[in-house]
């Protein structure tokens, strides 16, 4: 993964930059397969600590002009903006749902029990409107591809 910067632009624009490789070719989608490592997963000594930290990724592109096929080589360009927007949707909102949940419930009933049941309760009803929106969620997070040239 790499991040690439445009000085050209006023505002700076981040992007991420994944090497992957072409699973599935249709009319109207590339499949394509990417290795997520952290940072220690790369290094020479993976074998001595915890190489699990590698996970395969399936990313989809529905916008792409040229001629691809299964098994070659790709670059994966997404912006930095929606790693920031998917951390916020993951991760940032549900914990301040969580929170306000908690002290709401904690003022108005003085129950911590109950507060603490309806605090993770909150997040049955927000994690299904998640998956009930995913297919507009997926039209925000867009990628674009390029051929890696031998």
């Amino acid at each position: 993964m790499f991040f690439l910067r445009n000085p050209g632009i006023k505002q700076m624009e981040e992007k991420v930059l994944h090497a992957g490789i072409i699973q599935e070719v249709s009319a109207n989608k590339l499949t394509v397969i990417i290795v997520n490592a952290s940072a220690c997963s790369s290094c020479h000594a993976k074998g001595a600590c915890l190489a699990s930290d590698m996970k395969e990724k399936e990313i989809e592109i529905y916008r792409y002009s040229g001629d691809y096929h299964p098994g070659q080589h790709v670059n994966i360009v997404g912006h930095a903006e929606q790693g920031y927007r998917a951390a916020f949707y993951g991760y940032i909102l549900p914990f301040v749902l969580v929170f306000v949940t908690l002290l709401l419930t904690i003022s108005i009933t003085h129950s911590d029990g109950l507060a603490g049941l309806l605090s993770l309760g909150i997040l049955l009803p927000y994690y299904a409107a998640l998956y009930f929106f995913r297919d507009k969620l997926k039209q925000s997070f867009q990628f674009e591809i390029s051929a890696i040239n031998s």
